[in-house]
């Protein structure tokens, strides 16, 4: 079954709490434009921090296990974060949280 990821979006208070808004619409368009047949229910984003040149960027690396897919995105923010998110697809809504809230 493929899922689409199109329904009502919601975040838990975890990643309210957590994560800077600017990274949250980043991963729900990184889950938009994925250039695959098909999507597994469960996205899976490893967030982490580096320094380069002096200037500090997020790493973000996406991944799904079935089919696998897998992409990495560098990101400049204000603020960083280091966290693993899951995003789920139960068909009737989208769900963004933290590892730990699973």
């Amino acid at each position: 079954m493929s899922y689409t990821f199109n329904n009502k979006r919601y975040i838990t208070r975890g990643i309210e709490a957590t994560i800077p808004t600017e990274i949250i619409l980043l991963l729900w368009s990184l889950i938009d434009n994925m250039k695959v047949t098909e999507k597994d229910y469960l996205q899976v984003f490893k967030l982490s921090v580096d320094t380069e040149n002096g200037y500090i960027k997020q790493n973000i690396t996406h991944t799904q296990e079935r089919p696998p897919y897998e992409a990495n995105c560098i990101a400049y923010f204000n603020k960083q974060v280091t966290a693993k998110i899951f995003v789920i697809d139960d068909i009737s809504h989208n769900t963004m949280l933290l590892a730990e809230e699973y």
